[in-house]
Parts: C-alpha cells; structure tokens; sequence
C-alpha cells in the first residue's frame, strides 16, 4: 500500500464540522520581521473548499485540511471573511498581512480569480499596509499569475510562501507526500522573482521516519542548498496534528517530535555560513506532548529565545540557555540510529 493511499484512508475516517463561512478558521496579530525591522503583523486564515492535494491524501503531518469549509464557500462569503479579519488591524499605523487557506491563495478553486483580485486590491488602497504574503504550492505560482498579482499589487510588496519542506525529494516524497519536486520549487521561485516577487520558504524539522541527527542534518543541508531560491526561510517544527499520519505513528510510540535544542544548533550551523540570511521559527506547541520540547524546566524558555532570535536575528538570543538535558540530547543524537524508530525518550 502506497503512503499517500495510507494517508487518504486516515483523511476519509474524519468529519469536518460545519461552521459559519462569513468568518476565517483563524486570525491573530503578531510582530515579525521586514527589511531588518519590526512590523506588527496580521495573520488569517481563509476558511476555503480546501487544498487539492490534501483532499487527494496529502502530507503525513497536516492536520489543517480539516479547517476548509464542509460546503465550498459563495464569493461574497469569503469577502466577508477578509473584512472580518481585517477589523482586528484596525489600530494598527503599519503592517504586513500574511494570508493562509491551508491550501493554496493562488488556486482559483480555493480563491476565485475574482476574490483574488478584490482582496489584493483592497490591500493595494490600503496606505498601512506594506507587505503581502501568501502561501501556495509551486504549480501555482507561473508567470501569469506573478503579473497578474503585480498587476493589482502596485505599491506594495508582495511574497509568495511554499511550503518546501525540505531540498531532499527523497524524503519529500517518502516521509512527507508532498506531491512535488524541488525543481518545482526552483521553477515558481524563478516566476517569482521574475516578477519582483520575494519568496519565502517553509521548511519541516523532524517528518516521520528520520532519526534526530538525520533530521538536524536534513535541515542545515534544505537550507543552504535552497538559499539561491528563496529571500527567507521559516523553519517549522513537525507536531502532533489531530487525523494525521504522524499522528497514528506517535500513538504507537514510533514518532518523537524534535527537541528545542536541535533547531537552535540548525540555525547556529547555517547563521555560520550565511550570516545574513533570514531565519525565523515558531515552535507550535513547544513543550507539550503534542509538540516539539526539551524537558519541563527548559522548553517554555528555549521557545520563547527562539521566537526572540526569529525577530532579532541576533544569535545571542541563545546565550543563556542551559540544562542538563542538553547531554541528554547530544546522547539522543548518537543512539537514534539504532532504535529502528522507535523513540528513545517520550
């Protein structure tokens, strides 16, 4: 039985639960970082009919297509979503508006052409807002869509987000299911740019099936050979998304998510050799069994030092950090190797 068939069959034993559509599955505002300041941001989530390829089986660790709409949302429904979300930027001078579907923005199935250009539009005539981002998988990014977002996006930049994941299609496509190839990556990053479009990719710390040394070293190596392709990196750290495939593996016990101390050692190997590339990271439910941790004493500070550096890019962020259990974890990484998946530690 194929991964994706696996995966599909996991997806179809779950509901999705109706819900109003004139609201988005979730908006929330932040800090983050642009042009080597800070800038308040806002961060929505489209509730949409869903993102094609998970609703084809999709990735092993997504747990987000059970936000898309148990009916396909009217067009008037999903305007009514971004003016919503757009109330909770009503005090703000200046900010960046990032834009999820837990799909893809520039899928026309998902986001009507016409939606498109009025949400984008909308963002244009808004004097506050200086940057746009939105997240969709490469086949979707092509030169005509570039222009044409260019073409409502004047004066204001615009970034498209993929979800990468890793420079290895080995362990794309067989740890992951992504669905796609890194030269699909490299092909939309060149309709991008090609377009004065930045471009922002999301890489996975720890998918299922790698050791903790394997995967640290996965991601010093996705990061420095995905560099030429893209302006930033956001580097998520895989956790335990309620029907996923992951998450069938971690009830068995043969799935740990990563320590806290392994994305601080990706990101002081990579800072090394590329001192001004962007890093940032958000560790999503860091220090519970669910997400990635250290032990108890530790977790809640190491997290909070990693979003630190992620707005400062400043690798002090890291200097106060200690615990005993960092021996733990250099040991972890020598001896994974030979527990033929199964955790070494819970």
């Amino acid at each position: 039985m194929s991964l994706n068939k696996v995966v599909l069959d996991i997806r179809n034993k779950q509901r999705i639960k109706p819900s109003s559509l004139d609201y988005p599955c979730a908006v929330w505002t932040g800090v983050d970082l642009l042009d080597g300041r800070e800038i308040d941001t806002l961060t929505l989530i489209f509730k949409t009919s869903g993102c094609w390829w998970g609703k084809a089986g999709g990735c092993t660790m997504c747990g987000y297509v059970y936000d898309s709409a148990a009916t396909p949302p009217s067009d008037d429904e999903l305007l009514s979503q971004f003016k919503n979300a757009m109330k909770k930027a009503s005090e703000f001078n200046n900010f960046m508006v990032k834009i999820f579907t837990s799909g893809s923005f520039l899928d026309e199935k998902e986001i009507p052409l016409d939606v498109r250009h009025s949400i984008l539009s909308s963002l244009e005539d808004d004097e506050r807002v200086s940057k746009v981002i939105v997240e969709t998988r490469p086949e979707f990014v092509t030169n005509e869509t570039m222009s044409d977002c260019m073409a409502v996006l004047k004066e204001t930049s615009f970034e498209i987000a993929t979800g990468l994941e890793t420079s290895s299609d080995l362990i794309r496509k067989n740890s992951i299911n992504k669905g796609f190839t890194f030269d699909d990556f490299k092909k939309a990053s060149k309709a991008a740019r090609d377009n004065a479009v930045t471009v922002k990719a999301y890489l996975m710390l720890k998918p299922p099936f790698l050791t903790e040394k394997e995967a640290l070293e996965d991601m010093v190596n996705s990061v420095l050979e995905a560099a030429p392709y893209s302006d930033m990196f956001s580097i998520n750290l895989c956790n335990i998304q309620s029907g996923t495939f992951v998450e069938r593996l971690w009830e068995r016990g043969q799935y740990r998510p990563p320590w806290l101390w392994s994305i601080i050692e990706v990101i002081k190997r990579v800072k090394a050799e590329n001192p001004d590339l962007i890093i940032t990271s958000d560790p999503v439910g860091a220090g519970s069994k669910r997400g990635p941790r250290n032990c108890r004493e530790c977790s809640r500070d190491v997290a909070d030092a990693i979003r630190r550096f992620s707005v400062t890019q400043d690798l002090s962020s890291f200097d106060h950090l200690n615990c005993e259990c960092k021996d733990l974890w250099e040991n972890v990484l020598e001896l994974d190797e030979h527990t033929f998946g199964s955790a070494i530690l819970d």
